[in-house]
């Protein structure tokens, strides 16, 4: 069970910044599950907080711990092949057109989104896009979180925090294991498949102007 006053420790001297640190923490971890919600459900209780800024800020401090995963995704790229970036281009194309939807439905829901992240930097997706959508997802989420606890009240802040106890320590590390694993089958099948194969099926756009430079598609984006 979650102690709500160790939660409330946490932010109570620090009020905003307390709340930007554990939100900037919780999101920077790759794999590994450190939920913050619970602390914007505890601190949207507290009436001397303003729950926009409650939301605002554990926003801002999500969103540039994922920005700093994605930019480092996006970088190491440099390390891949020319033969693997080359055929990894029509699923870039085809990702800078619909991209924004899986960081956006990856920011809303509580899957791990580094799992779409990550293969999204690699393959160069517009970091002001990725920006935006991921804002606009973890925005939204904190918003029903935070309002839905002022609105309702205790009994649905009871309910968001009830964890079980037992072996928690190894679910977390079951989880973390079994999340690095599917990242690794991801990455896998994001280098070996021949995108242009399977993309060019159904999106036939993607395909063309294969053989140019990679960069050119990020430059479009």
């Amino acid at each position: 069970m979650i102690d709500i006053p160790d939660l409330y420790s946490v932010y109570s001297s620090s009020g905003y910044i307390g709340i930007f640190i554990i939100s900037f923490i919780g999101s920077i971890i790759p794999f590994i599950p450190v939920p913050y919600f619970p602390v914007l459900v505890t601190s949207a209780l507290d009436k001397s907080l303003d729950p926009n800024l409650i939301v605002l800020v554990s926003t801002v401090g999500a969103v540039l711990a994922k920005t700093i995963i994605f930019t480092a995704s996006y970088y190491g790229r440099n390390i891949l092949s020319n033969k693997t970036k080359t055929r990894m281009l029509p699923l870039q194309k085809l990702l800078g057109k619909y991209g924004g939807t899986g960081v956006f439905v990856a920011a809303l829901t509580p899957i791990p989104d580094d799992l779409v992240y990550i293969p999204l930097g690699i393959a160069k997706y517009s970091l002001p896009k990725f920006a935006i959508f991921t804002f606009a997802g973890k925005f939204i989420l904190g918003a029903v979180i935070v309002w839905g606890t002022v609105l309702l009240g205790r009994p649905i802040m009871d309910r968001f925090l009830i964890v079980t106890d037992y072996n928690s320590e190894y679910s977390t590390i079951l989880i973390t294991i079994l999340t690095v694993l599917l990242l690794a089958l991801v990455l896998y099948f994001t280098f070996k498949f021949d995108w242009a194969k399977i993309i060019g099926k159904w999106f036939p756009w993607a395909i063309d102007n294969s053989e140019g430079n990679s960069d050119d598609v990020n430059k479009k984006n």
